[in-house]
């Protein structure tokens, strides 16, 4: 067991009692044995192994025992008993730059932040400057450290890696030298969380590519530079890699670069088959390229329709393809609108205006204002008498903005028990009810299946939104039967939500695929908590590209019209 490792137990110890409110000697004693064991030049074991732990300053029998324990266990059992009395979220809050304990504990108490999403979120808002001592500065530090600690995982959220991606193809795409460009890898793929940024450029002049790229201002560090492949280190902390390719061999490569693995092991199998040879240069028959500058060709000579990238990940798409049953995957422009929305009047960040004006900005037909239920305190949940004015509002606000529909919903907590946060007279009143789960995320796997199908019986509910919990970088799925969820849902005519916030991409593209082939239908919504939010649909829809949906598959393709009857049906 190396220094470091005990030292970073210790210091886990006394930021998890600051918060606890303990005794400060308490908390200085470890802080204070964190740094003199990290300062040691000898090995720690070398100490217990000579039996003299306590001569190190600051350790005395306790904290040795606690040493011992780390070094035989590889845990200590009074750390795991401290974690449960806080938050999980907590701990990940301590690792943000830049807060301590003291903030997430004003946090924590005033604001009742228990983890980073809620953190980004409330930032976002607005909200951290209205707490004592904090100021907008405070927050504009915050979201910084809340983006160093995202960049600090070994992978990014398909968001960072997309808007990373873009900044570089839209600083090389001006070059006169670029004649095409391409994001490949598994962010072409839209996999929900990318490692690194693959870009391929079609170009005669591959020096002046390499030189532009690796004396970009957004180059922190050049990792290698050759004639036709470099990569650096952003000033983001993102690996980026371009290659430069021939025009002639540009879609064999991007073919090729864009993958997946499997996906390119089967292609060649075909090839093989035909007697071609297939590589990232091009088809070959014999030493004759037949094929290589675009997908389309490549795709064509091996007796295949053009497989959207989202496909290609060996899940049955080349059989399919060579059946004619491709499906159409749905596009972002057959979205009619957003089912799942928040306002000021629960946990969000801009008014109901703001989301409705930016809503119909985008073009849509409806937006639903689906605010959280009176039982989460934590969010500002509703009661009765919020409903009424909230009502009031939304009729002024229909009245206002002509051309697109404001639709009175809430997203309702479903409690440990599967019971609904509303009662069915307060339900019935809504135009459209989603049903979500906030709490007891470690529940058996049989209680958290029986809390959702409880819900999807509930004739008023709708929609189960964000079915697994996760969120990416913060908390694990919980886990579920999506069989017999997916059952109860068909039956009872209940969508489930893709949710398209980047930390969430919940559910994923692996149930989302099992879902429709359940005969479920699907609602991909942003859970937008600020106006801007609502531009997340994009990765929703990739979700649902990657797990074959089509625009039949989702109930928020429909027109206003047809929506209302599809809410109805489920209710009547």
């Amino acid at each position: 067991m190396k220094n470091q490792e005990i030292a970073d137990i210790f210091r886990q110890i006394a930021q998890i009692l600051e918060i606890m409110g303990e005794n400060h000697f308490r908390i200085r004693a470890y802080e204070r044995a964190a740094q003199n064991i990290e300062s040691m030049p000898e090995d720690i074991e070398i100490f217990i192994k000579e039996d003299r732990v306590t001569t190190i300053p600051g350790i005395g029998k306790d904290l040795e025992q606690k040493i011992k324990e780390i070094v035989s266990e590889g845990r200590l059992q009074y750390l795991e008993d401290l974690k449960k009395d806080i938050p999980k979220g907590l701990l990940d809050i301590l690792a943000i730059p830049g807060v301590g304990p003291k903030t997430a504990k004003l946090l924590y108490e005033k604001l009742d932040i228990r983890d980073v999403v809620m953190l980004e979120r409330m930032a976002h808002a607005g909200r951290i400057r209205e707490l004592p001592g904090m100021k907008q500065k405070t927050e504009e530090n915050i979201l910084r450290g809340i983006e160093i600690l995202k960049r600090g995982h070994d992978r990014m959220d398909l968001k960072t890696a997309q808007n990373a991606a873009l900044s570089f193809v839209s600083e090389l795409k001006r070059l006169k030298e670029v004649k095409r460009i391409d994001p490949a890898g598994s962010l072409r793929r839209g996999k929900d969380t990318v490692r690194d940024i693959d870009i391929l450029i079609s170009s005669n002049s591959p020096e002046k590519v390499m030189g532009a790229f690796t004396e970009s201002p957004q180059v922190k560090e050049v990792i290698v530079k050759g004639p036709t492949k470099s990569s650096i280190l952003s000033t983001d902390d993102i690996n980026v890699d371009v290659r430069v390719i021939k025009d002639d061999s540009y879609g064999a490569a991007l073919l090729y670069f864009t993958g997946s693995k499997e996906h390119n092991i089967r292609l060649r199998q075909l090839a093989i088959k035909k007697g071609l040879k297939l590589s990232e240069y091009g088809i070959f028959r014999k030493n004759k390229r037949i094929a290589g500058k675009t997908e389309i060709e490549m795709y064509k000579k091996l007796g295949l329709p053009y497989i959207e990238p989202e496909l290609r990940e060996a899940r049955g798409e080349i059989e399919a393809a060579s059946e004619d049953k491709l499906p159409d995957l749905i596009e972002l422009k057959d979205i009619k609108g957003d089912l799942h929305a928040h306002s000021t009047w629960s946990d969000g960040g801009s008014s109901m205006e703001e989301v409705v004006k930016k809503a119909k900005d985008m073009g849509y037909e409806y937006i639903a204002i689906t605010d959280h239920s009176q039982g989460l305190k934590i969010a500002r949940g509703l009661d009765r008498r919020d409903l009424k004015n909230k009502k009031k509002e939304m009729n002024r606000l229909s009245k206002k903005y002509k051309g697109i529909k404001i639709l009175f919903g809430t997203e309702v907590d479903i409690d440990s028990e599967g019971m609904l946060d509303y009662p069915d007279d307060i339900l019935r009143e809504m135009d459209i009810v989603i049903g979500a789960i906030h709490s007891g995320f470690k529940q058996p796997r049989e209680r958290l299946t029986k809390r959702i199908t409880a819900a999807c019986k509930n004739k008023y509910v709708h929609i189960i939104a964000h079915p697994t919990g996760k969120l990416w970088g913060a908390r694990e799925a919980y886990e579920v039967d999506f069989e017999e969820v997916f059952r109860v849902a068909a039956d009872t005519g209940t969508a489930i939500e893709i949710n398209s916030y980047p930390q969430r991409l919940d559910l994923n593209d692996i149930y989302s695929r099992m879902a429709k082939e359940a005969g479920v239908k699907l609602a991909i919504n942003t859970d937008a908590h600020i106006a801007e939010e609502l531009d997340n649909m994009k990765f929703g829809v990739s979700v649902g590209r990657r797990a074959w949906l089509e625009k039949k598959d989702v109930i928020n393709t429909l027109g206003f019209g047809k929506l209302r009857t599809f809410l109805k049906k489920k209710s009547s």
